[in-house]
């Protein structure tokens, strides 16, 4: 949702596909996501296709936004007929800012479009001071079975520099109360790196992670992109800037303390305690799965074409009032494009990818400076070591051809 947008091609304006792009959707799967762009407040270092009240200036309702989602999914019934879906995924944005059954409603939109299959994965994002045990009673009710409540840090200080607002200890106790609602799967997103964060902040979050009872943790580096608060704080010189070394220091203590507690690294920044708690959603994402994203700016894919939607949730609501896709534009990916992407997402996967597949000199100069597994090599494989994994990002750029 991030950043400027490309400017792609035309969308046609019933958001009809290339027969091409349709003859096998869902064949590697089928997701559908869901942006909600509604928050309470920005966070000082986000720049997610997100809208405060004040930003909003009135131009759109959360209260008619369930309303305005069901009418993209009337259009794109009409586009694709996948056989099943297989995850949904809300995210923004808080979704949760909207009611438990607005959610509800949009969720028995897509099983009444699409179908939603035998033990779908069925997410959503939450920030931890936007929902209570009531809320999460209802959204279990309506299906859903799994959230990722953005905790980031049980530090107050780091919170206050993220402008992070709930306390240090709501995300665990708001976990808990997923969990004693009924929710399968529970997931605690952390950001390490934070201008003054120190190495016991950290610890102190991965404790109250392990603690708090959850099967799956999300841990990532902070990033400053421009145009955000904190970007600016940072040219200021009011706090500095993240530090890569720290941020190693930080990703090791995470690999060392989650591995311990039972969780096992399957991408780069995500662990889980069981294959079963692995987040289902983003594996699609990773593996080459077809998905269509509801609501402004966000992106779909199928059959290698790629689209995305109008940013703007007035501009988003008029186009479908008006009963027009709200695709702002599009582009259809070339096969040298599909590969390099595959590349990119499995590489990070803790399964890597076939050794067939990447540029073997790069490959090779890899192995010998210990980025890749030795065993797996051997067996046509190309697998991160520990500290191929903090050097992810040299090794898919040495790796793709």
């Amino acid at each position: 949702m991030a950043g400027a947008l490309p400017d792609g091609s035309p969308v046609p304006s019933d958001g009809s596909l290339p027969a091409t792009a349709t003859a096998e959707v869902g064949k590697n799967g089928f997701a559908v996501y869901v942006h909600v762009p509604f928050c309470a407040s920005r966070c000082g270092y986000c720049d997610f296709n997100t809208y405060t009240a004040s930003e909003l200036g009135g131009g759109a309702s959360r209260d008619s936004y369930a309303s305005t989602v069901l009418r993209e999914l009337r259009l794109a019934r009409k586009a694709i007929n996948p056989d099943k879906v297989d995850t949904v995924f809300f995210g923004g944005g808080t979704p949760t800012l909207l009611s438990a059954d607005d959610l509800g409603r949009i969720l028995n939109g897509i099983d009444e479009t699409w179908g939603l299959a035998p033990g779908a994965e069925i997410t959503t994002e939450a920030n931890p001071e936007s929902v209570d045990p009531s809320y999460l009673r209802t959204l279990r009710r309506h299906g859903f079975n799994r959230i990722s409540l953005g905790m980031q840090s049980a530090a107050p200080t780091v919170l206050r520099i993220l402008d992070r607002k709930h306390t240090a200890g709501r995300a665990p106790q708001a976990a808990l109360e997923a969990r004693e609602a009924g929710f399968e799967h529970v997931n605690l997103d952390l950001i390490y790196g934070t201008p003054g964060e120190t190495a016991e902040d950290f610890d102190a979050s991965l404790r109250a992670v392990i603690g708090a009872g959850v099967d799956h943790v999300s841990a990532y580096s902070l990033i400053v992109e421009d145009g955000t608060r904190m970007a600016a704080r940072m040219r200021r010189g009011e706090i500095p800037y993240p530090s890569d070394d720290v941020a190693a220091d930080r990703y090791l203590a995470a690999e060392r303390q989650l591995s311990e507690a039972g969780f096992g690294w399957y991408e780069v920044s995500n662990w889980a305690t069981s294959d079963e708690a692995r987040c289902r959603h983003n594996l699609l994402y990773w593996t080459g799965a077809d998905w269509w994203g509801l609501g402004p700016g966000a992106h779909s894919h199928v059959g290698g074409v790629r689209w995305w939607n109008v940013k703007h949730p007035t501009a988003y609501a008029q186009r479908l009032e008006e009963g027009v896709s709200p695709g702002l534009a599009r582009e259809l990916l070339t096969s040298e494009d599909r590969h390099v992407e595959d590349v990119m997402l499995r590489v990070r996967l803790r399964e890597g990818i076939g050794l067939d597949r990447v540029d073997q000199v790069g490959a090779k100069q890899a192995l010998a400076n210990g980025l890749l597994d030795v065993t797996a090599y051997e067996k046509g494989r190309l697998e991160l070591t520990l500290r191929g994994r903090l050097l992810a990002d040299a090794v898919i750029r040495d790796v793709v051809f």
